[in-house]
């Protein structure tokens, strides 16, 4: 029988890097997948229905917290954001490991429900970094900006809560650093 899938819990603020850092994991291992959130803020270019987001309406997604269809789900930036919880308990019933890429007040939540989750926070080198990746991404509105700052502020105050803290200042350090991490903690669930 194949163990049960790992539940990874990658965490920080906007802009530090978790999108880019998951593709990595994900592109150097066949038996990890990144939970597809489900929100209600508007697709940008780049996003599909189903591998980035899935997209729902506010009335849509609210219908869903009344049936229990998330994990977490929280409010940022006047949009709300989801963890659809079935989809993630088929994956680790498989022995898939599962990333959940999600921000700090949802990260939070789930850390309070299962204990099974592996966290890892990623932080910025510096504050100024972080605000230049912000402005560099060229997504979003310079008052949208200014309130993901003002967010990861917030954020960052709570890294001290997670299992790990790995620094985002060379991307591809900081992912050998989480595969590391997820490599020891499987290494310590089979004994």
């Amino acid at each position: 029988m194949k163990n049960k899938g790992l539940l990874i819990v990658l965490s920080g603020p906007s802009g530090v890097g978790k999108g880019t850092i998951c593709e990595k994991l994900v592109g150097a291992r066949d038996d990890i997948s990144v939970s597809v959130s489900v929100t209600t803020r508007k697709p940008r270019v780049i996003d599909k229905e189903g591998v980035t987001y899935f997209f729902r309406s506010r009335s849509e997604f609210e219908e869903m917290i009344k049936a229990n269809k998330f994990l977490e789900w929280a409010e940022y930036s006047g949009n709300y954001y989801g963890t659809p919880v079935e989809l993630i308990d088929e994956k680790l019933e498989r022995g898939e490991d599962v990333i959940l890429e999600i921000e700090v007040q949802g990260a939070l939540k789930v850390l309070g429900k299962r204990k099974d989750a592996l966290s890892v926070f990623v932080a910025p080198p510096d504050e100024e970094a972080l605000y230049a990746r912000l402005r560099n991404r060229g997504t979003e509105t310079e008052e949208q900006i200014e309130k993901r700052i003002k967010a990861a502020e917030e954020e960052l105050k709570h890294k001290n809560k997670y299992d790990y803290i790995v620094v985002n200042d060379v991307l591809e350090d900081a992912v050998v650093e989480i595969e590391r991490i997820i490599k020891n903690e499987k290494e310590k669930d089979a004994k």
